[in-house]
């Protein structure tokens, strides 16, 4: 047992031959040591797709909604199709070779692989959670940012790679920096014509007249999974689900506000550009508890 994992895929995509089930999927390696060449483009140039996967007492959350999403955002990019055989047994084989901790992640990364060979590489790395508490029962802050493009950008400019979970995340970590520049834990961001869209790292979630609302994934913002067992809790409690447009007047109108994501789960929102906003801190509650104990 260890701390940290990481696995290094020996074949992380279909495009020579499919997973061989008597072969080696993966190899181990140290986390520290040199794994990755330095002209790999998923370093030079961020061409690569990713996932992040709650681990909870050593069992992966979500995994097949995690690795299907995976595979989307690989077509999207014209990446060879992943062998999602031998990255499950990778994921399983990292989650089950950590430390017992409560809380941990898997992340999954697949890139173009080194410029000019033709051949991707991939890897899973996990590790222990960081200490969500805070966040999940006191509630965080957010400012809206305008993310410099309409909301029917996915339709409009595919090219963008919107609705893709791509390595490209520079512009949402810097979205991250400004929300805390401007005193605030994250960001929203808002299209062009006024459109909510999702946070830095996480989908939103609104409680509105006894109904969950969120936006429309179609509109250039990732299909979240956390947000989708969300939707599957509230189903099962009869409460009303919707996706939708979503406006800044629809958001502070909204009664209570969540950024849900892997790792950290539901976080209620105290506070949207400075202005005070209701919590419903017993909901939160019984979120986490279904999202934590999630057996698939």
């Amino acid at each position: 047992m260890t701390d940290t994992v990481l696995a290094v895929l020996n074949q992380p995509s279909r495009a020579a031959a499919p997973h061989d089930p008597e072969a080696d999927a993966f190899i181990w390696a140290k986390p520290l040591e040199e794994h990755i060449q330095v002209m790999d483009l998923g370093l030079t140039r961020g061409d690569g797709v990713f996932e992040t996967i709650t681990v909870i007492d050593g069992r992966p959350q979500a995994l097949e909604a995690h690795l299907a999403r995976f595979g989307r955002s690989a077509a999207k990019l014209d990446l060879p199709e992943p062998d999602l055989d031998a990255w499950r047994q990778a994921i399983e084989a990292a989650c089950a070779r950590l430390d017992p901790v409560r809380e941990a992640y898997a992340k999954t990364v697949l890139t173009r692989g080194v410029e000019g060979l033709g051949r991707p590489t991939g890897w899973v790395y996990a590790a222990p959670s960081a200490d969500q508490t805070r966040d999940r029962t006191e509630g965080i802050g957010v400012v809206t940012l305008d993310r410099g493009y309409r909301h029917d950008v996915e339709r409009t400019s595919p090219w963008l790679l919107q609705g893709a979970k791509t390595l490209s995340y520079a512009v949402n970590m810097a979205g991250l920096r400004e929300a805390v520049r401007r005193g605030a834990d994250d960001a929203l961001f808002v299209s062009t014509d006024g459109y909510v869209l999702e946070g830095t790292r996480a989908n939103l979630i609104m409680s509105v007249g006894g109904r969950f609302v969120t936006p429309r994934t179609d509109i250039g913002i990732l299909d979240g999974t956390t947000q989708a067992d969300v939707f599957r809790f509230a189903e099962q409690e009869g409460i009303e689900t919707a996706y939708e447009l979503v406006t800044l007047d629809d958001l502070r109108a909204a009664d209570a506000l969540w950024l849900v994501s892997s790792i950290r789960q539901a976080a209620p929102i105290h506070t949207v550009n400075g202005v005070p906003q209701e919590m419903d801190l017993g909901m939160t509650e019984r979120i986490n508890d279904f999202l934590l104990s999630r057996q698939d």
